[in-house]
């Protein structure tokens, strides 16, 4: 590398960065996660540079001929660091939501509290995608920023420049722009199309509104949290908001309740069906003002 990583945060683009990071204090224990994409490379070298006592984790979803090859971009750069590697091997077979199915064996594999490279623009996307899957505040809050997604106010560029300047050749995951992936359709065909309609770059405005949206989901869950759900009366007299947060709270377990079965629950509470089917061998049946769970046969 004609700039060494080791100079411990030297390179200015380094300390320009750092200062829109949301890590933990220096010498806090880390996991990360890193793929060897410029993203992940980008956080590693971030986070070295801020201090954190590091282990570095790969996985291997073994989807690419040529995926095992990844960490030969990663080695170099811990074995220079002195930092200790820890590669997971996982399988996933073709099929269907093969890119949600990698995802969780993805972070089944990895470390619970494991750092992540996301960026501004991945957020971005997220709205996006839990946009047009039809999702409310929850969904279009996005990521929550904090220790666990420290990039989350850097640009996706900005990784790539970090990189560069650092003479790291990142992995070029292929995968990454395959059509028959929600994401890359939003990333290489929806947002460009976005920024060419709005004259702009929308990344800033949509991790914005994501951030406003954020505020007051968890305001409005804040206020919901002091709603008895098995209260009909108090239920029904509630601000539908939060009465539809409170019913979503309560009924979330193992998943949450989709749109139409809340409205039904709220039906029950106000008195114009004594009961409903929410799912999963499960009824809400209204009796002497109370709302009950149970199980159906």
């Amino acid at each position: 590398m004609s700039h060494d990583v080791t100079d411990h945060g030297e390179h200015p683009l380094l300390i320009s960065l750092l200062s829109h990071c949301t890590f933990p204090a220096p010498t806090t224990s880390a996991s990360l996660a890193v793929s060897g994409g410029a993203d992940s490379m980008a956080l590693l070298l971030l986070a070295y540079a801020h201090g954190l006592d590091i282990t570095v984790h790969h996985v291997d979803h073994q989807l690419r001929e040529q995926s095992h090859r990844d960490v030969e971009v990663i080695t170099p750069v811990t074995e220079r660091l002195g930092l200790e590697l820890v590669v997971h091997v996982v399988s996933v077979e073709p099929g269907p939501n093969l890119e949600a199915r990698a995802r969780d064996a993805r972070y089944d594999a990895l470390p619970a509290d494991a750092m992540t490279g996301h960026t501004a623009d991945d957020q971005a996307e997220t709205v996006l995608i839990n946009l047009l899957r039809g999702a409310g505040t929850r969904g279009l809050s996005a990521m929550r920023p904090g220790h666990r997604r420290p990039l989350l106010a850097l640009r996706r560029s900005e990784t790539r420049q970090l990189c560069a300047a650092l003479d790291i050749v990142p992995v070029d995951d292929e995968t990454n722009t395959d059509p028959k992936f929600l994401r890359n359709r939003v990333r290489g065909e929806l947002v460009p199309l976005m920024n060419d309609v709005s004259q702009r770059d929308i990344v800033p405005l949509l991790v914005r509104a994501a951030d406003m949206l954020r505020d007051e989901h968890d305001f409005l869950e804040e206020l919901a949290s002091t709603l008895d759900p098995t209260d009909a009366r108090v239920l029904a007299e509630a601000p539908l908001p939060l009465a539809r947060r409170a019913v979503r709270t309560w009924l979330s377990h193992p998943y949450p309740p989709d749109v139409a079965t809340v409205e039904r629950v709220l039906a029950v509470a106000r008195g114009e069906i004594l009961a409903c089917d929410v799912g999963g061998g499960r009824e809400v049946r209204r009796s002497k003002q109370r709302l009950h769970l149970t199980t159906i046969g």
